[in-house]
């Protein structure tokens, strides 16, 4: 039974924008897909929300609906899709030049719907994403003037298509790294910043500017600054926005956050963690440059110190090395390799070796994960659920948290997080699967 009142939660009436910042291999991988899904050509295999169930109740009771029948969340026929993108090509041929879908199976069959997807004028400099060069791009004197062009982008999009709600999904390049400084502590220091110029005010930061101001839940999906900074959370909660990410977790990453949690709850040792990666496409050519490549890497190399917490097990993880590399390779388009080589030890000190090969599809990853988190975004803004949206850690290498807090990458801990959040929402009792209560009368 349940043990507490639902949360008010406003229905998902009408229609859903979804408002991706990019139209490269992610978001016509996803918006291809879920037009194919729609027509009935395609399985949304990979999506939590679309096939994933929850468990209710204790296990003899059998309850374990699909997680889109147990919560109200967006219908894919209610989902309208619109774009920024610096390269002014539509939808169809977007799909064509990223090459991750066959083109007979999955992309002529709704090409008429994919050459009706042009994308709107983004704002780019080329000095974020040094590797890329952009002809659809927006001019003004200042970045204020940008961000307030990007909202009324936001306001013609909902208009023109008769949208209830929207969500802004970054699926972008990543861009250089950025550190916080003075310019991101107060919202009156970055809208300063903005009036002046200021290049710490990164272009993906005018987005989640825009989208917040215009009441627009907003997901990071790459490891940029962009609201993971004072100033932008307290314009979130303020305007009661949810906001959250960063970065996609698909290929190593995923893999990562599965087996270093097996190594600490067995007490395994690692003495070094080597990660290479292989890719061609948009993405593999941007990383290319060091100064984007250092925003990937510290999104990557944060994951293992969390999860094996080498300052409580320091014989243990005290000194693993760890090394990350992401070599762009163009033969290999969308179709990355990344291949890990950990050295652990057990008993004794013995040592032992896992060698892992993982030839995967980076925007298929990617896509399932832009629905999802598109979802459950808008779940959370008609939740009354503002500002980060750490139970979505889940999707993310480098998840957003509050002050004071410390990320939680372990996938398995993050499921939990996910799925008790939306018994909590519902108003169904917590899981602990303590289980003690099958062997115990009193």
């Amino acid at each position: 039974m349940a043990q507490q009142t639902a949360r008010r939660i406003a229905p998902a009436q009408g229609k859903l924008g979804v408002l991706c910042v990019g139209l490269g291999a992610v978001s016509t991988t996803f918006i291809a897909g879920v037009e194919n899904i729609r027509r009935g050509l395609a399985k949304p295999f990979g999506s939590l929300t679309q096939q994933g169930t929850i468990r209710l109740g204790k296990r003899t009771e059998g309850r374990a609906p699909l997680i889109r029948e147990f919560v109200p969340l967006a219908g894919l026929d209610d989902l309208v899709f619109g774009a920024w993108d610096p390269v002014p090509d539509n939808g169809y041929a977007a799909a064509r030049h990223a090459g991750v879908l066959d083109r007979h199976e999955h992309v002529e069959p709704i090409a008429d719907f994919l050459r009706a997807l042009e994308p709107m004028p983004a704002v780019f400099e080329q000095t974020y994403v040094k590797r890329l060069e952009g002809k659809n791009v927006k001019t003004g004197k200042t970045r204020r003037d940008l961000a307030e062009s990007l909202r009324q982008d936001i306001r013609d999009f909902k208009a023109r298509h008769g949208c209830d709600r929207l969500v802004m999904v970054w699926c972008a390049s990543t861009e250089i790294f950025i550190s916080p400084g003075p310019a991101h502590w107060t919202l009156e220091a970055f809208e300063k910043a903005m009036d002046a110029n200021d290049p710490t005010v990164a272009p993906s930061m005018l987005y989640a500017y825009a989208a917040i101001q215009e009441g627009v839940p907003f997901v990071n999906g790459a490891p940029n600054l962009t609201c993971d900074f004072p100033a932008m959370e307290a314009l979130a909660k303020s305007k009661g926005v949810a906001i959250g990410g960063k970065d996609f977790k698909t290929g190593q990453t995923l893999v990562k956050t599965v087996l270093a949690p097996m190594f600490k709850a067995r007490m395994l040792g690692v003495a070094g963690w080597y990660s290479t990666n292989i890719l061609g496409n948009r993405d593999g050519e941007v990383l290319d440059d060091p100064e984007s490549f250092k925003t990937k890497e510290e999104s990557k190399l944060g994951v293992l110190e969390y999860i094996l917490q080498p300052q409580l097990y320091p014989e243990l993880y005290g000194q693993m090395y760890h090394k990350v590399r992401i070599n762009y390779y163009p033969p290999r388009g969308d179709n990355k390799e990344g291949w890990d080589n950990i050295d652990i030890f057990g008993w004794l000190g013995y040592p032992m070796q896992i060698k892992v090969d993982f030839l995967c599809r980076d925007s298929i990853l990617a896509a399932p994960l832009v629905l999802d988190l598109a979802l459950f975004f808008d779940l959370s803004q008609r939740a009354g659920l503002s500002g980060i949206q750490e139970w979505l850690s889940f999707y993310f290498k480098s998840p957003q948290v509050g002050p004071g807090l410390y990320p939680e990458h372990d996938l398995f801990i993050q499921q939990t997080k996910l799925k008790n959040t939306l018994r909590y929402l519902m108003g169904e009792e917590q899981i602990t699967h303590l289980g003690i209560e099958y062997y115990q009368n009193d």
